[in-house]
């Protein structure tokens, strides 16, 4: 049984087997050949070898490890309990080795029937109260075979009290007893066979319950399936038309300008009087609105594109003058400060119109932010400096800052909480800094507004 069911376990995964079941029987056919091996070497039954101290001590440790089984079925075996039983287990071999010598096969047999029947007992309880629970055919058997055992023991206990006369051979043991010796074992046996059923039960189980699992698993994969596809057929069509307002929206500035200088230009020619240098200015204007839109439409087809990047060595100082004058007269009408602060000879290596794009979505979005009339003090400081990874640039304001929502999302593509635009600039603002192997990022002023840092390598670290 022993060698079939350890062969058994190692091909299961799912249920493994108490370790206090495969230690009783493991202990008791040890004990069983001790015992047989002294039985046939015995000479005097008043005083048997030690081997049968050695036999009667695996005996109580095989049937305190079913106990311990049966009580697992119920709650959990603490490890001061285990301790308690091993130290119970070690005073009875003391004891039993001093009966050996002092004590009567009588006395031995009953307290050894007595202690077992007090294990049975113990037993019998924890299936008990184990099949209150669950409904099992093998723990019912399991009952039933230890129910015989403790028959058995105590009818070997009443037959040695009831004995008129003192063993002192084999042949003076009374059959009876020989015979519920034998019973025990048997029915010990059934118990070891009820329990391995009981194990079996729980691998039948086990797999049922792993087959409908994966079943559910398999229709919730297909269902989820089914889902992916149905969202990303949704997905792309509202992200196309979100993608397309957003663009729309991007472009819809420097396009509004250039509205608003032609209608300014032809309001002048209607009525003759076109000063040269006027004239000079809304051509200059007209022409710098148009390279910011084709700006915008080739960053966005090289990020789609991944074409490679066209780089070239800039100042710093020269790329922001070709902003300020595309973002002054915002500037002027909202009565808004600029505070430069740059470092002589900040040399970038970078595309020019990319960058230029980077620095109007922050400044456009500093300007937005400071359009309240309610803020008293409305200053943009923009900050450029070598730090030891390279070139760092800030873009600060003293407006209202954002809050923890959005910053979780800022960069994020079609993120935004403004009422108008659907939130291109940033993400798109990100993906021309990381082209260019920097890292931009956004942290609140103490002072209150917002502060924007863009971390560009230096010009020999860029391809």
């Amino acid at each position: 049984m022993l060698v079939g069911i350890y062969h058994y376990y190692r091909k299961q995964n799912l249920v493994k087997p108490s370790p206090y079941w495969m230690g009783s029987l493991l202990i008791s056919v040890l004990a069983l050949f001790v015992f047989g091996g002294g039985v046939l070497t015995v000479n005097d039954i008043a005083k048997p070898q030690f081997s049968f101290t050695v036999a009667n001590t695996l005996f109580v440790a095989a049937a305190i490890f079913q106990g311990l089984f049966c009580k697992s079925l119920n709650q959990k075996v603490t490890r001061r309990e285990a301790y308690a039983f091993g130290v119970g287990l070690l005073i009875f071999a003391i004891l039993f080795e001093v009966m050996r010598h002092l004590g009567t096969f009588e006395m031995r047999t009953i307290v050894m029937a007595s202690l077992a029947s007090v294990l049975y007992g113990w037993q019998i309880m924890a299936i008990r109260k184990r099949r209150a629970a669950e409904v099992s055919a093998q723990l019912q058997y399991l009952q039933y075979a230890t129910f015989a055992e403790l028959f058995l023991a105590l009818s070997r206990i009443a037959v040695l009290i009831g004995q008129s006369f003192t063993i002192r051979d084999v042949e003076q043991i009374p059959e009876f007893l020989i015979l519920a010796t034998i019973f025990q074992l048997v029915m010990n046996t059934l118990s070891y066979i009820a329990i391995g059923g009981y194990w079996s039960e729980r691998i039948s189980i086990s797999n049922i319950r792993s087959q409908i699992e994966n079943q559910e698993v398999k229709e919730l994969l297909l269902e989820r399936e089914t889902l992916i596809n149905s969202l990303l057929k949704a997905n792309k069509t509202v992200a196309t038309g979100a993608l397309s307002a957003s663009i729309a929206h991007e472009l819809n500035q420097p396009l509004g300008a250039s509205h608003l200088n032609i209608q300014f230009l032809q309001k002048k020619l209607a009525e003759g009087d076109v000063d040269p240098l006027v004239q000079k200015e809304i051509l200059d204007a007209l022409l710098l609105d148009n390279q910011r839109a084709a700006t915008i439409i080739r960053s966005l087809r090289s990020i789609f594109a991944d074409e490679k990047l066209s780089a070239e060595s800039i100042d710093f100082s020269e790329l922001m003058n070709s902003v300020m004058s595309i973002v002054r007269p915002e500037l002027q009408s909202r009565s808004i400060q600029i505070v430069l602060n740059l470092e002589d000879k900040l040399m970038l290596r970078v595309n020019r119109s990319e960058i230029q794009q980077v620095m109007l979505n922050l400044m456009n979005n500093a300007i937005q932010a400071l359009s309240s009339e309610h803020i008293q003090e409305k200053i943009i400081t923009i900050s450029g400096r070598y730090v030891q990874e390279g070139v760092e640039i800030s873009v600060e304001d003293s407006g209202p800052g954002l809050s923890q929502d959005a910053q979780a999302h800022l960069f994020e593509l079609l993120s935004t909480d403004r009422d108008k635009g659907m939130g291109l600039g940033l993400w798109l603002c990100k993906h021309i800094v990381m082209r260019h192997g920097g890292k931009i990022g956004y942290q609140t002023r103490l002072a209150g507004g917002a502060q924007f840092i863009l971390l560009l390598p230096f010009p020999n670290e860029t391809n």
